[in-house]
């Protein structure tokens, strides 16, 4: 959410970088906000005029009064003024309602507005537009097929997708054996990883109140993503972040504290809406998975080094397990609303000769601590600080690039040296079937 005294003085940039974002239907909220502020800024100060004329003739009702004891045609002149006490309060108490409703107006339309971007981020209507970068690894295609995800993990006896279909429906999964242990391996592999980069565990609560996930995303996002609990303010989280970054909601951050680095565990629930081809399937896009997350709070400042170092992380995890990676940056009309900047990392598919994405790292400059009022106090006063945030790791999605990239022509899949201590020191894993 962009500051209102920013669009007040920045219209035409405000409307140049929604026609960046390719949303021009936004257009025409900026001048609908504009309206609504220069009216609600009107009426405060004619609220705040009035209290003052009120303060003052009350006052004078009490001198008029005590007057009227010896000179009684002073009690008129009290009265007509305690009339005009009255006027002013009934008018008052319009003014002070009309500044409520203004003011959820004003907050409606600049929730719907988009952060402004980035100027280095690459221009387009969608992610057909989003630019490789750099690669990392040599992306290979071994001489024997590569089954499709699923199997492999059905060789180990490792996924049963027909009783989660009996259980809970399409799009949630069982994983077993050797791949159940893998998964795991993965994640506390990450936990450590980033615990080593000097970043703190948590363990956040998994459902989160209303304004909150108002706090952490557009109204967009949360009707495609959030699952809400019938009947209470709660919603189930659809990453860690929502929990990490709502924690500082309200609060004012002591500056010497930044930057908090922190790095959390959840399972993750998303509706995950519409239709998706047939690479999709399977454990690809599911409803429930489980991600290790990493956030950062920051001076404004540093928010674009945090933001290099974040990805760098990632490309340099999947590295560590023999999966070559490329980084995508996001264009702009591929940018959630509260993103300044944003890039993906994506894992190489010998399977399918191309790559997917498997972490989104994510500058959202001040947008989330204006929207949950994070504040940070320095010595020169308070000011907003900026959020990050950048999956570590996300099974059993990332599983798909790991089975794939360490499968070997006999069904076996090499377990690289990382990640040996974390599945009992195997090395391989050999297929049931």
């Amino acid at each position: 959410m962009l500051d209102i005294k920013f669009i007040r003085e920045n219209p035409e940039a405000v409307k140049e970088n929604i026609k960046k974002k390719f949303q021009d239907a936004k257009l025409p909220l900026v001048d609908q906000v504009l309206e609504l502020d220069a009216e609600n800024r009107q009426t405060i100060q004619e609220a705040q005029d009035l209290r003052t004329a009120r303060n003052a003739k009350s006052k004078q009702v009490g001198v008029l009064m005590g007057q009227s004891k010896k000179d009684p045609s002073k009690l008129a002149e009290a009265e007509q003024l305690k009339a005009e006490v009255k006027a002013d309060a009934d008018r008052l108490a319009y003014l002070e309602g009309r500044e409520t409703e203004l003011a959820e107006q004003i907050r409606h339309i600049m929730l719907q507005i988009p952060n402004i971007i980035d100027p280095s981020v690459p221009i387009g209507p969608d992610d057909s537009c989003n630019v490789e970068v750099q690669r990392f690894g040599e992306p290979v295609v071994p001489d024997f097929e590569i089954p499709y995800h699923t199997q492999i993990m059905e060789s180990f006896n490792g996924i049963d997708m027909d009783a989660a279909g009996r259980v809970s429906g399409n799009g949630f999964y069982y994983l077993m054996g050797d791949i159940a242990r893998l998964h795991e391996a993965v994640l506390a592999y990450a936990r450590d990883f980033m615990i080593n980069k000097g970043f703190t565990f948590c363990v956040p609560p998994f459902m989160i109140h209303g304004n909150v996930v108002e706090g952490v995303m557009s109204q967009t996002e949360m009707d495609a993503m959030m699952y809400k609990i019938e009947g209470e303010d709660l919603y189930l989280i659809g990453t860690s972040e929502h929990s990490m970054i709502g924690k500082f909601i309200d609060q004012i951050i002591p500056e010497e504290s930044l930057p908090q680095t922190l790095t959390s565990y959840s399972p993750c629930f998303r509706k995950e809406k519409g239709a998706h081809g047939i690479e999709e399937r399977g454990v690809y896009r599911i409803h429930q998975f489980e991600k290790q997350e990493m956030v950062v709070v920051c001076k404004p400042e540093d928010s674009m080094k945090w933001y290099e170092q974040m990805w760098r992380y990632s490309v340099e995890l999947f590295r560590s397990m023999d999966i070559p990676v490329r980084q995508l940056e996001c264009c702009s009309g591929d940018l959630a609303d509260l993103k300044v900047k944003s890039c993906d990392i994506e894992a190489w598919s010998p399977r399918q000769q191309k790559y997917f994405e498997v972490c989104s790292c994510s500058n959202l400059g001040d947008a989330q601590a204006r929207r949950l009022k994070m504040r940070v106090k320095g010595e020169k006063g308070t000011y907003l600080p900026h959020t990050l945030n950048n999956t570590v790791v996300a099974p059993p999605r990332m599983l798909i690039a790991f089975l794939e990239n360490n499968l070997q022509a006999d069904g076996t899949v090499k377990i690289p040296a990382v990640l040996q201590p974390y599945m009992g020191g195997k090395e391989v894993l050999v297929p049931k079937k």
